[in-house]
């Protein structure tokens, strides 16, 4: 199924050291070593597609669903049914979204982001399909990068279709809700806050200002709702065009990205996974590695001098 280089399976899951325990040359290090390398090999031959997901933005800053970071067991998020079935769902939806924005706004690329950049300018890396919507890879420097879910940086009219700027509709809300900007709150991951309903019961959300009355819904694919089939068949391509897929912080959890990979899996197309904590497609993956994504990414790219 795997070319000879990358057997059926490499799994390294570097854990912490125990307490006490030195911190010069851990057992774990020629471990860590071993599988960089085998890494390094596989996105050594080029035309690799990198999938990436909420983990690889934790280190910006921005929380998680299911890794060490994730809030999934405290936080539900809405879905599309729920947004566009009441007008209280909405303004439940962007009252915290409005608070949480400013977590999104100020988030930088980090480490794990400029890697993905650099081994793109180095043409390793062909293409990229990120599951986030932090807009973080074209920020990054990858502007090519397909965004399987969308952005928060685009905010859609369900009635006419009309996008605009989330920065202009952030001005909008502001001016509609003025002081709601000072609540503090936590973030979610999926750039939102949580509130009290009191305080969600007082927020004023705005129509679109094209059509005058058409709800506005950030440009991103919430639970229920489908990805495009355009967008789609796209990523199905990147995937045939693709030498080896390469998933970067994704618990593949969700079928929209889990699909990819099974498909390189069945195309006999080695597949790597660097995830912390456990992922869906564990069992088709040729290197495995359990290890924070920017500091990983970032070796990566300096062994192949990208």
């Amino acid at each position: 199924m795997f070319p000879e280089a990358y057997p059926a399976r490499m799994d390294a899951r570097v854990l912490p050291d125990p307490p006490g325990r030195g911190t010069a040359s851990p057992p774990s290090a020629p471990l860590r070593g071993r599988h960089l390398q085998a890494l390094a090999r596989l996105l050594g031959s080029g035309r690799v597609l990198v999938l990436s997901g909420a983990g690889i933005s934790t280190e910006s800053g921005i929380p998680d669903y299911r890794g060490p970071t994730g809030s999934r067991r405290r936080h539900t998020p809405m879905t599309y049914q729920e947004f566009t079935g009441s007008e209280e769902s909405r303004r439940r939806y962007w009252a915290r979204s409005h608070l949480g924005w400013e977590t999104i706004r100020r988030a930088r690329p980090n480490a794990g982001h400029r890697a993905v950049a650099r081994l793109t300018a180095a043409g390793l890396v062909r293409g990229v399909i990120t599951q986030n919507v932090d807009g973080l890879h074209a920020a990054a420097g990858t502007p090519q990068a397909v965004e399987l879910h969308g952005s928060l940086h685009r905010v859609i009219c369900l009635n006419c279709r009309n996008t605009v700027s989330r920065a202009h509709l952030d001005q909008r809300l502001r001016e509609a809700n003025p002081g709601f900007h000072d609540l503090a709150a936590r973030i979610n991951p999926d750039g939102d806050a949580d509130l009290a309903p009191e305080q969600e019961a007082h927020f004023h959300t705005v129509p679109c200002q094209v059509c005058g009355t058409g709800t506005l819904k950030p440009d991103v694919v919430f639970f229920g709702e489908n990805v495009p089939k355009p967008r789609v068949a796209h990523c199905y391509e990147l995937v045939d065009a693709a030498s080896a897929l390469l998933v970067a912080g994704s618990s593949l959890t969700v079928l929209s990205g889990l699909r990819f990979v099974r498909r390189a899996a069945r195309q006999g197309k080695p597949v790597a996974i660097v995830n912390q904590g456990p992922t869906r497609g564990d069992e088709l993956a040729a290197v495995r590695l359990d290890l924070p994504l920017g500091d990983t990414l970032a070796r990566l790219a300096d062994e192949l001098g990208a």
